[in-house]
């Protein structure tokens, strides 16, 4: 008698789910019934890059990657609204560009968002404030003054590593990401160094490639992730004069469906 009271109050029978948020800024999230455990991963926005005037030069600096943190097993309440907020991309500056936003599940997950390049520096990659996974890369800067090219962006942190760095202008050395974290952007000279990979929320893939600096390729995106050229997908640090992708928050929950779902890779795709 009393399971069965504990099914009706609790909503009855509920398969697995999940909800994305994609939406910069503070969102509610409102615990379906029968919900009482969820995992959750957040991707913090990637910092803007600068262009930065240096005698009568135009420098261009990368904006470091946003951070990955997930946690599983989260008790919830059927019925309660919970703050979930999404960290926007980091705009470009003449001199300092904006940091990328912090994304979060409350203060039970908390994703920090890449820096904007400031003066003659690449932004920092995010890091993870709550939770497990991987920080963002660095934004490159340029190698030296007097070339026409600038850094490339970080990538965004993975579920077990790190992101890989822009490379430096004039230079062919981005690094590739680890753990599943997107790969740092690449160099083009004359038109500022490109994104840094992205990164995706359905759970572990592979890592992301470093974009060529010769070619003037973004890193590519790890686990899903996108190369970030326009606002692609979460979390790349944007290439110098460019704006950070926006993170992301996704929460999944396996119901009273018998199944396990749980980061980085255990059933977190779409059911």
């Amino acid at each position: 008698m009393f399971a069965a009271i504990n099914i009706f109050l609790t909503g009855g029978m509920v398969g697995a789910g999940q909800q994305l948020f994609t939406t910069t800024g503070a969102n509610t999230w409102v615990c379906p019934l029968g919900v009482t455990s969820v995992s959750v991963v957040c991707v913090g926005g990637g910092g803007g890059g600068n262009t930065y005037p240096y005698g009568g030069e135009s420098l261009d600096y990368g904006g470091g990657g946003g951070a990955l943190a997930y946690v599983n097993n989260i008790s919830v309440m059927p019925g309660t609204s919970y703050t979930v907020t999404v960290g926007a991309g980091g705009a470009s500056g003449s001199t300092t560009a904006s940091n990328g936003g912090s994304s979060s599940f409350g203060s039970t997950v908390v994703a920090g968002g890449g820096s904007g390049a400031n003066g003659l520096q690449g932004g920092a990659g995010g890091t993870v404030t709550t939770g497990t996974g991987g920080a963002g890369g660095y934004g490159g800067n340029t190698s030296g003054f007097g070339d026409s090219g600038s850094g490339g962006g970080g990538g965004a942190g993975g579920y077990s590593g790190t992101g890989g760095s822009g490379s430096e202008g004039s230079n062919n050395n981005a690094n590739s990401g680890t753990g599943g974290a997107g790969g740092g952007g690449g160099f083009y000279a004359g038109t500022g160094g490109l994104g840094g990979g992205g990164v995706g929320v359905l759970g572990q893939g592979s890592s992301g490639a470093a974009g060529s600096g010769t070619q003037g390729q973004g890193g590519s995106g790890g686990s899903g992730g996108s190369i970030l050229r326009a606002g692609a997908i979460y979390g790349g640090g944007a290439g110098g004069s460019g704006n950070g992708a926006n993170g992301a928050v996704r929460i999944i929950w396996a119901g009273n469906s018998g199944i396990t779902r749980a980061f980085p890779s255990t059933n977190t795709g779409n059911l």
